[in-house]
């Protein structure tokens, strides 16, 4: 009898609730299939701002302890998308979140976005030589929106994942997201206010190389959003559903989430990110 090893699909994200934010379909629809799932989160979200009010106290300025807060959130989340391996790069508390561009947290010595990418490589390096996935998700080099964090898990995914097979960015349609806030902007009940025109980050869909299915798995989705509660906001009323980030947009929860494939083979892959590789 032959022994043949499951597929290995390797994610790495900035902080913690943008696993599911970004690819949560994606990784819960691989996971229940019997991919090797690896989640790789560079950062505790220590500057994060929070939604509940009763947990105000947890914020950087004050007690500064939303990292640790954000952890058990995490590993919530992680078990509602099925993820049985999940790593902080470095070791937990490594490297601190960085905040948005032009705020003091970039010049804290332990921020993620001013540390050593030689060495932030090479942690993430010794992780893919570990687990040896056939593919590897990250950001674009913009990070998707901007974020210093998201660009340099940018940067060390494109220096550390060379012998992957693929490498893919994750990223928003922009028909997508456009049908989707058309439909809630004929909801009336909805608790946040709508995006204005091109308020939310989005990609051309001709730039887009790869959709994947994720209708059926929006339930475990939804539940890894809803346990990032100090940062995510879940709306549902049946099939409907929305979210919010702390600052009170409402966003859809679309059928598909989308990638750019940077490195590797193209066949098979537009809608399957492992199509076409042995």
């Amino acid at each position: 009898m032959t022994l043949t090893a499951p597929p290995r699909l390797l994610l790495v994200h900035a902080h913690p609730d943008d696993e599911s934010l970004w690819t949560g379909g994606t990784i819960a629809r691989y996971a229940a299939s019997g991919v090797h799932v690896t989640v790789v989160t560079c950062t505790l979200g220590e500057e994060g701002e929070i939604i509940p009010p009763a947990l105000s106290e947890l914020a950087a300025g004050a007690a500064d302890q939303l990292g640790g807060y954000r952890v058990a959130e995490l590993r919530s989340a992680c078990a509602a998308l099925g993820v049985t391996d999940h790593r902080f790069l470095g070791g937990i508390g490594r490297w601190r979140d960085s905040g948005m561009a032009g705020v003091p947290a970039n010049d804290h010595p332990r921020a993620f976005a001013r540390g050593s990418l030689d060495e932030q490589a090479a942690e993430l390096s010794a992780i893919i030589a570990s687990v040896k996935p056939q593919v590897v998700v990250t950001y674009d080099a913009f990070g998707g929106y901007g974020h210093p964090d998201h660009i340099r898990a940018h940067e060390i995914t494109t220096a550390a994942a060379g012998d992957v097979d693929r490498v893919f960015h994750a990223v928003t349609s922009r028909s997508a997201t456009e049908t989707g806030a058309a439909a809630l902007a004929t909801w009336d009940d909805l608790p946040w206010r709508l995006p204005e025109p091109g308020e939310l980050p989005v990609t051309d869909d001709a730039e887009i190389t790869t959709a994947i299915d994720v209708s059926e798995h929006l339930v475990a989705k939804l539940r890894a959003l809803r346990a990032h509660s100090t940062q995510v906001s879940v709306w549902q009323d049946g099939a409907r559903a929305a979210y919010a980030l702390s600052n009170g947009i409402a966003q859809p929860v679309v059928q598909a989430e989308y990638y750019v494939l940077a490195r590797g083979s193209a066949d098979g892959a537009g809608a399957d990110l492992f199509g076409g590789l042995d």
